[in-house]
């Protein structure tokens, strides 16, 4: 259930070690909202332009959390703490790169969200 989307700026590609920090954001995030790991799902998007602030050279991530709606919001928090707290282990410096990291928790509608499962 939980469908996490990393978007991170192209000057980063060799910096973020994208399968390590997607597995441990679905082993540590699945305990906290009751949830199998094999239910995550994470993708990445590359980012070739983007401007921060006044335009001078920096770099993004930007991670987005969607869990089932009915969530308390101190554990949306608590995610949103712990998964930025993983981002910046998975994350290596980039010389003269300022890099601004976020993330967002949000709801994901349990009255329309649908799943399908095919294969073994």
């Amino acid at each position: 259930m939980p469908q996490i989307t990393v978007e991170y700026s192209a000057e980063l590609s060799g910096a973020l070690d994208r399968r390590a920090l997607a597995l441990a954001l679905h082993r540590t995030v699945a305990p906290l909202v009751d949830s199998d790991v094999a239910a995550f799902k994470t993708r990445f998007r590359r980012i070739e332009e983007s401007v921060i602030g006044d335009g001078a050279p920096a770099a993004m991530v930007h991670v987005r959390i969607g869990l089932l709606s009915g969530r308390p919001v101190g554990l949306k928090q608590e995610v949103g703490r712990v998964g930025i707290g993983i981002v910046r282990d998975h994350l290596a410096p980039v010389d003269g790169l300022p890099t601004q990291v976020t993330l967002e928790v949000y709801d994901l509608d349990r009255e329309q969200y649908q799943k399908l499962v095919l294969g073994p």
